[in-house]
Formats: C-alpha cells, sequence, structure tokens
C-alpha cells in the first residue's frame, strides 16, 4: 500500500489524538510486546504545524517514556532552537517504531526490523493525519522506510516531496551527527544546518499563508 493509500483507509482510524495514544499504550499484540520495553509515544506540541518523526527509543527514552531526551535528543533540540524552532511549543515529536527493540551480544539496542516498522506503520500515518501538520521531518532510514517506503538517507535528505497535502522532508537523525562531528564545508553537521534553514523558510511560507 502506498503512502498516499494510507491517509484513504477507512478502518482502524482514530476518532482523536487520545485514542490513538491510549490505543498504543495499550497495546499487547505487536513485534515488541514480550521484549520488555516500554511503549514511548510522543513530547511536544500536539497543536504544532511541524511534526518530527524519529526512528526508535533509546535506553533513555525507554526508562523516561519520551522520544529524544538522550544525548540525540539533546542535539535536535538544539538543532531546532538554532532555527528558531522552540521544541515544546512549536514541534511535535514521535517515533516510527513505539517500543525500543532489545539489543543482542551486549548491544542495549537494535535497529527495528522490516516487520516492526511495517506493523507501527498505520499508527504512525495515524499519528500524521491526527495532527495535521503542515512539515513533517523525518529523521533517518527508519522514518523514512515508515513513511516513504524508501531508504538511502544520504541521498534522501534535503530534499522535499509531498504526502498527503504535507511537505516532508528526510534529515539525518541526530545519532548520526554524534557520530560524525566534524564541522567542515559537506560534513553531515554543515548539511544539517542547511536542512534547518531550509526548513524554516518553507515553515514560514506555509504558515504565512493562513
Amino acid at each position: 500500500m502506498s503512502a498516499v493509500d494510507m491517509f484513504s483507509q477507512e478502518t482502524s482510524k482514530f476518532a482523536s489524538l487520545e485514542a490513538l495514544i491510549n490505543a498504543l499504550k495499550q497495546m499487547k499484540d505487536d513485534p515488541l510486546a514480550n521484549a520488555g520495553t516500554n511503549v514511548v509515544i510522543s513530547r511536544g506540541n500536539p497543536e504544532a504545524k511541524l511534526l518530527l518523526i524519529g526512528e526508535a527509543p533509546g535506553p533513555e527514552e525507554n526508562v523516561r517514556g519520551k522520544p529524544f531526551v538522550g544525548r540525540a535528543g539533546q542535539l535536535l533540540d538544539k538543532i531546532l532552537q538554532a532555527a528558531n524552532f522552540d521544541p515544546e511549543k512549536d514541534v511535535y515529536i514521535t517515533n516510527s517504531v513505539f517500543r525500543m527493540p532489545p539489543g543482542e551480544e551486549g548491544k542495549a539496542f537494535r535497529k527495528p526490523t522490516d516487520q516492526e516498522i511495517e506493523y507501527y506503520r498505520p499508527y504512525v500515518f495515524e499519528m500524521i493525519r491526527l495532527i495535521d501538520p503542515r512539515v513533517i521531518l523525518l529523521t533517518g532510514n527508519v522514518a523514512c522506510q515508515s513513511v516513504l517506503r524508501k531508504t538511502g538517507i544520504t541521498s534522501l535528505r534535503g530534499k522535499w516531496s509531498q504526502l498527503g497535502g504535507r511537505w516532508v522532508m528526510p534529515i539525518y537523525h541526530p545519532s548520526y551527527l554524534l557520530r560524525n562531528p566534524a564541522r567542515d564545508p559537506g560534513s553531515p553537521k554543515a548539511q544539517m544546518w542547511d536542512d534547518i534553514r531550509e526548513v524554516r523558510k518553507k515553515y514560514d511560507e506555509l504558515t504565512a499563508q493562513n
């Protein structure tokens, strides 16, 4: 099923964001239900016109129950603030997968599987429909796979597409920037700064039309 078709489904829709969140909190048959990790859904302002979709909770998020609250989340907030977005007022932040996939061989967690991404995908689209943002940011490959059914963040990042009348841009996941700290021209950090400035410009254009 294409991304656009996801918005035209008449089944499994929720009357409100609260109903969706309650359903997510009570999930018992999802692929990670027996993983021993918590459901982590969102933070920020549900009235915001900028929606940011991450990948999956990490250990810090699993403990605190909110996405992007570890080192990567702190960097994300700084990036948003650098473009004059208030992370708590101007942005709603959610995930593509709502539980932390447990790690193997001594690792705290792992990347979500295709099956896990696909299972949670309708919930992600319900989140988009209910929040009804003007701009959506997809951080990293898992978010791109969930929403666009595409991967390859180095080629996708910084490019606009439209989805159900909303503007969508993939950007690097902040954890990738932590692993690649160089600030040289052409580095991931420099590219992220270019991308977030473009997001600010598009956001201002769209909100000025109201």
